[in-house]
């Protein structure tokens, strides 16, 4: 996730006392004919600017947990006094522990910030590669707990595999996290936001692509399916399809920003957070819900 975002965030937050009186413009931005895929939109909430706009996990352990969410008014002030100032879209283990990515705006390493069942936290910090962005934009654990999957920003044939930290026996918060593999990816994918597992080797990912290039539309849903579930010691290959484009709706015109992604396994309920441009940002971004078929 680029600073801009963060930076409208505060933006907002300053200008809220002014909202009333702010001019909005109405444009209604429908996807293209034709870009539906196999996932068909059943229904949407509000997504709170400060606190629902980076990203969305459900989690299964304990029993009856809410829903979790990411935004800059999520971020502890003793995490982001330490430089850690952006939060991007978390994940859940199917065994309960939760995972935040979080970046600084410069620097050589980044952040995983994990809540065990019980409540208490612990900081994993993975030192960058070589040639490794900076930015952290989200994490996906494996269904078998064992591997997390995070991303890059920009134009990327990668994803990057690392032990889940926490989960994986191999991981210590007094140690480097560190890169274990990959997944290369058979067509490029550019400024993905979030991804999800939906099965053992199959990932739904959220775009923020703008312009759309790529796979002829922008902001698309995508599906990328692996080779051979992540294992942790060899690369493994990655199909990218897209499947269709995510909802743009709002009462103001701009870009809209393509953000996290979470698949309920309990319910099939796919959610993907859409941010809307300007003003409305605060009015009718959303996070929007999706059944297979």
């Amino acid at each position: 996730m680029p600073a801009s975002t963060r930076q409208r965030c505060h933006a907002v937050l300053a200008g809220l006392v002014t909202l009333a009186t702010a001019a909005v413009v109405s444009l209604a931005a429908a996807p293209p004919a034709g870009a539906a895929g196999t996932w068909t939109e059943t229904g949407s909430d509000r997504a709170d600017p400060l606190t629902e706009s980076q990203g969305l996990a459900s989690v299964e352990v304990p029993a009856n947990s809410p829903n979790r969410y990411t935004g800059i008014g999520t971020i502890p002030f003793g995490v982001s006094s330490r430089g850690w100032n952006h939060v991007g879209d978390p994940d859940a283990s199917y065994n309960g522990y939760y995972i935040e990515p979080y970046q600084r705006d410069s620097g050589n390493s980044k952040m995983y910030r994990v809540q065990a069942p019980g409540g208490a936290w612990s900081e994993y910090v993975h030192t960058l590669g070589a040639g490794e962005a900076l930015n952290n934009s989200w994490a996906a654990v494996s269904p078998d707990g064992q591997w997390m999957l995070s991303g890059e920003w920009g134009t990327m044939t990668r994803l990057l595999v690392f032990p889940t930290p926490g989960v994986n026996p191999s991981t210590s918060p007094s140690a480097n996290l560190p890169q274990v593999s990959a997944v290369r990816l058979d067509h490029a994918v550019r400024d993905v936001q979030g991804c999800d597992f939906s099965g053992p080797a199959t990932l739904l990912c959220s775009s923020d692509d703008p312009e759309g290039s790529l796979f002829g539309l922008t902001k698309p849903l995508l599906q990328i399916d692996l080779s051979a579930a992540p294992n942790g010691t060899a690369d493994v290959s990655g199909h990218v399809t897209a499947l269709r484009q995510l909802p743009l709706r709002s009462s103001c015109s701009g870009a809209f920003e393509a953000e996290g992604i979470d698949y309920d396994r309990r319910s099939g309920i796919l959610r993907v957070i859409v941010v809307s441009p300007g003003f409305c940002v605060l009015t009718d971004s959303k996070t929007y819900k999706f059944s297979r078929g």
